[in-house]
């Protein structure tokens, strides 16, 4: 499955103004629950549940915390951007500038896997790092990861 199937223009905050984890989770959320009828506490609790187990700052300003909520019927995606970085505990310790957050259904494994390991894939390349980085508007993020998503 195609990144830009699970993942609408609208559900792209390309300035993100949380300055913490947890208000980038909320943030994220909040822009999927305009479109969307979830329960904004069982998706923030439940990506800080996941984050409790290990961070999802997988490095190189990069970010894919992922959860899954009940009664959700497809995976959705939605990314952010903050251009000056968000303390995330990631594994080299630096900032995070991309965020990738991914619902899953409850019942989903391996497609939800196979999603994040897509994502992954496509984050490892510096340049589509730097170009998502440089995207200042969410019609620029969403072209950017179009013409990478594999």
């Amino acid at each position: 499955m195609k990144i830009t199937e699970l993942l609408r223009k609208e559900f792209i905050i390309p300035r993100l103004e949380a300055k913490t984890k947890r208000g980038v989770l909320e943030e994220l959320s909040r822009r999927v629950i305009e479109f969307q009828d979830l329960d904004i506490d069982e998706m923030v609790g439940n990506l800080l549940a996941r984050e409790k187990l290990g961070s999802t700052g997988i490095g190189d300003g990069v970010a894919i915390p992922h959860a899954k909520l009940s009664g959700l019927g497809k995976m959705i995606l939605s990314v952010g951007r903050s251009p000056a970085g968000v303390p995330f505990e990631a594994m080299d310790g630096r900032p995070v500038h991309i965020f990738f957050v991914l619902f899953a259904p409850e019942n989903s494994t391996s497609a939800h896997l196979k999603t994040l390991a897509g994502i992954s894939r496509m984050l490892k390349s510096s340049r589509v790092r730097e170009n998502l980085i440089a995207a200042d508007s969410a019609e620029k993020l969403f072209s950017e990861i179009e013409i990478n998503d594999d």
